[in-house]
């Protein structure tokens, strides 16, 4: 089992509702929502608002926690030695935000294009994480708990009925990155 890396993400919205997504130039070229990795002793909301900044330029108002998001597959067995493995555990805490102001308050960091994007016109290239807690914030959802199990298929919202052999922990959604 690999150590579990704490994140944070956040569905930004801007007052007419587009949601701000960052296609990195890595990673298969696939929207994601911005966000980054927690250092040690840092609080969530205080990195998510860290990282939005440096990563889109954007000052946001957090307004709520939407959940909890592992991603990765904890049931992959280890790499060969001197091999790449599957995707690392992390535990991404992802917040609604709103972005403050008309426009960036600072220049965004490189590597990552960003655009704004209609809730009905999202991009067909999200990551499966991404989707999924686009779409649980869009519906007003907070507390959601995902997790990943292997072979799963679409993920099922928190206090959704998902298939038996989809839940675990008492009704934790399941999605697969």
């Amino acid at each position: 089992m690999s150590a579990l890396t704490w994140a944070v993400a956040a569905v930004v919205t801007d007052p007419s509702g587009r949601v701000l997504l960052c296609r990195r130039s890595g990673g298969g070229r696939r929207w994601a929502l911005p966000g980054g990795r927690l250092r040690r002793d840092e609080s969530p909301p205080a990195v998510a608002r860290r990282e939005i900044r440096a990563e889109t330029g954007w000052d946001v108002e957090l307004v709520d926690l939407v959940g909890l998001y592992r991603v990765g597959d904890p049931a992959a067995p280890p790499p060969p030695a001197g091999h790449c493995g599957a995707l690392p555990d992390v535990l991404v805490h992802v917040f609604r935000a709103r972005a403050l102001g008309a426009a960036p308050a600072g220049a965004p960091a490189g590597g990552c294009h960003l655009d704004w994007h209609p809730p009905d016109a999202l991009p067909e290239a999200l990551t499966p994480a991404t989707r999924a807690a686009v779409a649980d914030a869009l519906a007003g959802r907070s507390g959601v708990l995902r997790e990943p199990a292997p072979g799963a298929g679409a993920a099922v919202p928190s206090g959704e009925a998902a298939p038996p052999e989809q839940r675990s922990g008492g009704e934790l959604g399941t999605s697969r990155r």
